[in-house]
């Protein structure tokens, strides 16, 4: 990717490139320029992979896209499954599921959250957090945890499993399902699936609580390090039910400032053009997202976990609830920032995950046979979601010809974008400005920017103009020729032979 720098502010200065980002999905890159001294002048996230399917999305039947977008991602299909499903269920007319329909699509939507988190923690996270951000790197991985922390491991592998099959058994498949459809689901459940899915529940509860207590001891063993590492300020924004509970499949925005004061309240998911605006710059190919009325330069906010237990006023489910007012306690009464919480909040999302299927098994609604609703059939819808890594929206225009001929999708990720950056740039001016840079310095970057949880795949949207650079390399590796355009079509050639 091609990326315009000022010459003379750059001159002098070396690059290190940190290619790839490990332990997240998808593709990224981190480059830093340093000057002799090491200070360092620029920290910036790339995303380096193109996926386009905002625009070869257009054309296609509207009924193919819920299952056409969750190849957007191996991670999360259910989340982009449920958003396009739910924008869907406007363009067909379905106002309102079957309580059926709904509830099964929940149960589905908190198998993913649970199985996501739980895959996130235990496998990508837990290596730095259990065995330390400088460890050694070839036992920073799951198979380290496993040799020092067996019983966390099989937690974590088991946890995971329980969500996959989960999906498995409302959606049909452990990946890529079909089970959503517009205007609601096409397979019921039976009562055979629903005791099987009932087994063991209390034992995964308790262990998730035990994975929770585990990351308040990683606070407590260094809090001053947990409270400075990554640490900025910023706005926030997640999905509320209307009397301000956490609701993770639908809901209201709602967005609070950094010290935890309303930006906007209870705001209606279809009219979020009305709030939020999207930049481009040429250095990735992921958009800024920011909120219309603060602009790009101090509107921007994170989304996700440590984000939704403070936009929300409470979640509806006692052990989570509790396990969340314990996490702000230690904000003393203001909202927590620091990077690392990111992960404490997780934990709590997946426990409030475990809460909520094991309440919906027990509702007879759960084994209903109607399942498909239809109406008067529309031309726009926009679907909502909270993803795992934050709010998810899914935005169409269908013509009279049932062809999608609009689609605007804005990722979890990329609502994160400016987060991410602020915080790998106050990581890189604590931990590695005018030191020597070392493997283990370089991984504090990456820990920053693996509490977001990032999948980059998703996120790789652009506006306008997408940068691209085209070298012409001889037989021996030497560069022969480039030709490079940025966001805003400009182009520059560089011809070395002349």
């Amino acid at each position: 990717m091609f990326e315009l720098e000022n010459a003379k502010a750059t001159q002098g200065l070396r690059r290190i490139a940190i290619d790839p980002v490990s332990r997240v999905e998808g593709h990224g890159k981190v480059t830093l320029l340093l000057d002799e001294q090491n200070k360092i002048h620029q920290v910036r996230l790339h995303i380096v992979e193109f996926r386009g399917f905002e625009v070869f999305i257009k054309g296609r039947p509207f009924w193919e896209v819920p299952v056409t977008v969750q190849r957007l991602c191996g991670i999360c299909p259910v989340s982009h499954s449920l958003a396009a499903c739910k924008a869907m269920d406007i363009i067909v007319g379905a106002k309102q599921l079957t309580p059926t329909a709904e509830k099964l699509r929940r149960l589905m939507h908190y198998g993913q959250i649970l199985q996501s988190h739980a895959v996130h923690f235990y496998h990508l996270a837990s290596p730095d957090l259990l065995l330390g951000f400088d460890s050694e790197v070839a036992q920073r991985n799951i198979v380290g945890v496993a040799a020092q922390h067996p019983e966390i491991a099989k937690q974590g592998i088991l946890l995971r499993k329980y969500g996959q099959e989960v999906i498995h058994l409302v959606s049909g498949k452990r990946i890529h399902g079909t089970g959503a459809i517009p205007g609601g689901v096409n397979k019921a459940l039976t009562a055979a699936e629903r005791d099987e899915l009932q087994k063991n529940l209390p034992q995964l509860i308790e262990w998730m609580q035990g994975g929770i207590q585990v990351m308040q001891r990683f606070y407590e063993s260094n809090t001053a390090f947990h409270n400075s590492f990554g640490l900025f300020d910023s706005n926030m924004m997640g999905m509320v039910r209307e009397d301000g509970a956490l609701d993770l499949y639908h809901g209201y925005l709602c967005a609070k400032d950094a010290q935890g004061k309303p930006i906007f309240n209870r705001l209606n998911y279809e009219n979020y053009t009305q709030v939020l605006r999207e930049e481009v710059k040429p250095w990735s190919y992921m958009k800024f997202p920011y909120i219309a009325e603060l602009g790009p330069e101090k509107g921007w906010y994170k989304v996700g976990p440590l984000a939704r237990v403070q936009t929300c006023d409470f979640i509806p489910s006692p052990l989570a609830e509790a396990a969340r007012k314990t996490l702000l306690a230690i904000g003393n009464g203001q909202p927590v920032h620091s990077t690392l919480s990111y992960h404490w909040a997780r934990l709590i999302e997946a426990l409030h995950a475990l809460e909520l299927i094991q309440s919906l098994l027990e509702d007879p609604d759960l084994l209903g046979k109607e399942l498909v609703l239809s109406g008067q059939r529309q031309e726009e819808g926009v679907g909502v979601i909270e993803a795992p890594r934050g709010v998810l929206i899914h935005h169409y225009k269908v013509n009279e010809d049932d062809q999608v001929s609009m689609c605007n999708l804005i990722v979890s990720t990329t609502h994160n974008n400016q987060a991410m950056n602020s915080a790998i740039r106050s990581v890189a001016m604590q931990h590695l400005d005018r030191r020597v840079i070392s493997e283990g310095l370089l991984n504090h970057i990456e820990c920053a920017i693996r509490a977001y949880d990032p999948c980059l795949s998703c996120a790789t949207h652009a506006l306008g103009k997408m940068p691209l650079l085209v070298e012409l390399i001889d037989a021996e590796g030497q560069r022969l020729s480039s030709l490079a355009r940025n966001s805003n079509g400009e182009c520059r050639a560089d011809f070395s032979l002349g």
